[in-house]
């Protein structure tokens, strides 16, 4: 499956429903035409979204050449259609999100407002790259051009929030920051944490998310229980008073308790399942379940299980699988079970596997197929 498909019921749908008008400004990435773009998914706007994952440049013309693997063909498409010479993405897009916001400011709206940044092409202002080159090296986190679109990036955010404020909305707007993975892993280090983008060690899944939810909300409340992404659907739908829709947040919680006075949900594990291979390094296929100061990384090819205690063990140093094989034994039974509750396709062998056949910049073909994006 390469699209999202329409039958499922997305919360910008149930939103709209309600009477919100809905926007999807930037990175989409859930398929593409003819019908599958934000637009068929329950957005009355669409800006910059589109099949790709990658804008393939962060300034105008915004315009994307990619080779096709093993077809000798080439994708090429521009995010936007129009702008103007020496202006960036990220700012552009956020001159759409506060025109969205400044034109229904009058009625309920709900924007998905998803940067490119920081994806690759690293590409950002040369002001601020110059900034972050006068940093020593030893000081530095991470490449100087990562450094700058992120601050582009916080300067978007400033900027949603200060229309908010400007338009009287501050007060009754809910606000959710979060990012959906660690980064890149020659951008930036995540120490203490290991791994980074397509890794299941914390580097490449712990990341920070704020909810803002103004007269609900404790500010400045700090929660350590983890949450999840697919947690936002039933937290948005209480948040704008709607009745819950179970059986499309199947594997979501409403934060809401955790955001006043709770410290924990009503659940035990956490799982996550990716039969894919990339190019991400140290990344294969693999899943994984977190179980209080436990998790379990099963990798599927090559086949194998780590154990690591996150509360002694935040880097995940020591793999406690031989140590502890009941538990593991326990929590591979667990997420199976998981997987199985909710359909997760399995890897398959690939037919067409030949260890002879060399693959242009990706190595040897692999001895098995994940299943379909």
């Amino acid at each position: 499956m390469r699209a999202l498909p329409l039958e499922e019921i997305t919360i910008a749908e149930a939103l709209r429903e309600a009477g919100y008008h809905t926007a999807s400004i930037g990175k989409w990435h859930l398929g593409g035409p003819p019908f599958s773009l934000p637009e068929h998914h329950g957005f009355d706007i669409n800006i910059g979204g589109n099949a790709h994952g990658a804008p393939g440049d962060h300034f105008y013309p915004y315009q994307g050449n990619w080779s096709i693997p093993t077809t000798g063909l080439r994708a090429q498409w521009n995010v936007l259609p129009d702008g103007q010479p020496g202006e960036y993405l990220t700012d552009r897009l956020t001159d759409e999100a506060v025109k969205v916001i400044r034109d229904h400011q009058d009625g309920p709206f709900f924007l998905y407002f998803s940067h490119y940044a920081v994806h690759t092409p690293l590409q950002a202002k040369p002001e601020m790259v110059a900034k972050y080159e006068q940093v020593p090296e030893a000081q530095r986190q991470g490449d100087p051009v990562y450094a700058a679109m992120i601050e582009s990036v916080d300067e978007s955010v400033g900027r949603v929030l200060a229309t908010l404020k400007e338009l009287g909305l501050e007060e009754n707007t809910v606000v959710i920051f979060a990012s959906d993975n660690g980064g890149l892993w020659r951008a930036t280090d995540h120490a203490p944490l290991r791994g980074h983008k397509g890794t299941y060690w914390e580097g490449g899944i712990r990341v920070p998310m704020i909810i803002k939810w103004p007269g609900f909300s404790v500010a400045g409340r700090v929660v350590s229980e983890p949450v999840i992404s697919s947690d936002l659907y039933p937290t948005i739908l209480a948040a704008a008073g709607l009745p819950l829709r179970p059986n499309q947040h199947l594997d979501g919680l409403n934060l809401a308790p955790l955001l006043r006075d709770a410290d924990s949900l009503p659940r035990q594990s956490l799982f996550w399942h990716f039969p894919h291979y990339n190019n991400h390094p140290e990344t294969v296929p693999q899943g994984a379940i977190r179980k209080g100061p436990w998790k379990l990384i099963e990798t599927y090819d090559p086949a194998g299980l780590q154990l690591y205690n996150l509360d002694d063990d935040l880097g995940e140093a020591a793999d406690l699988a031989a140590e502890r094989p009941e538990l593991a034994d326990q929590l591979l039974r667990e997420l199976d079970a998981w997987r199985q509750q909710v359909g997760a396709d399995k890897m398959q062998p690939n037919p067409d596997y030949d260890p002879a056949v060399e693959l242009p910049k990706r190595g040897k073909r692999k001895a098995t197929l994940g299943a379909q994006e």
